[in-house]
């Protein structure tokens, strides 16, 4: 892997700055009506893919390790 210069990865990080703030701004710029057109397209595009059947056996086991902390901070 090719080293970088602090002044080369300063400029690297204030890319990738620039970018995210680019980027907030164009969510912020959005029309509410938009962002509700986006979540629907997202939510019906579900179908477009194949079922996992391991899936519901990993949600429930985060669910359990979720309820275990949960027990675990009230303590």
């Amino acid at each position: 892997m090719a080293s970088i210069t602090p002044d080369e990865a300063r400029a690297y990080a204030d890319r990738w700055a620039a970018a995210e703030a680019f980027e907030l701004e164009e969510l912020r710029r959005t029309p509410m009506n938009t962002k509700l057109l986006q979540l629907a397209a997202l939510m019906t595009s579900r179908d477009l893919f194949a079922d996992d059947p391991q899936r519901n056996a990993e949600v429930l086991a985060v669910r359990e390790r979720w309820a275990q902390l949960r027990l675990a901070l009230n303590d």
